[in-house]
């Protein structure tokens, strides 16, 4: 088989494609894909603590440990304690970050349009149904 055959190069070429395509999108607003990913995941459930974030993206504390903190120097997010228990530290939207979201979501939409440009109805949903499989159900 050949390289250009092999799904583990095919899958890094379309990822690292796709990842190109958002991050010159996201530039603008000074983020990263990975930070606006998070943003993303409060934007569904604000509030979450970082272990409930790595958890939704499978990123590891380390990680998103610096993602959060950048996110906070960039006023992004905001660090609170929770009230019930003092230990817990919860991550919210700030203010800035509630009010891009509209743009950061089409931002987002654009990019996922640029990608898909060109492919049916059919074959989008087959796509996002192919990798949906390879992320959540095969065991590998």
């Amino acid at each position: 088989m050949s390289y250009s055959d092999c799904i583990v190069f095919l899958l890094a070429k379309a990822y690292q494609k796709s990842q190109s395509l958002l991050k010159s999108r996201l530039k603008p607003f000074g983020l990263t894909p990975v930070q606006a990913l998070v943003l993303e995941v409060l934007m569904e459930s604000d509030g979450l603590t970082a272990g409930e974030i790595g958890k939704r993206l499978m990123l590891d504390n380390a990680t998103l440990s610096g993602v959060l903190e950048r996110l906070a120097e960039g006023q992004w997010v905001n660090k609170q304690t929770d009230a019930e228990d003092k230990r817990v530290l919860r991550i919210f939207l700030s203010s800035m970050a509630r009010e891009m979201k509209p743009r950061l979501a089409s931002e987002r939409d654009a990019t996922n349009e640029e990608i898909m440009a060109g492919f049916s109805m059919e074959e989008r949903i087959v796509l996002k149904r192919l990798l949906r499989d390879i992320f959540e159900v095969r065991n590998i």
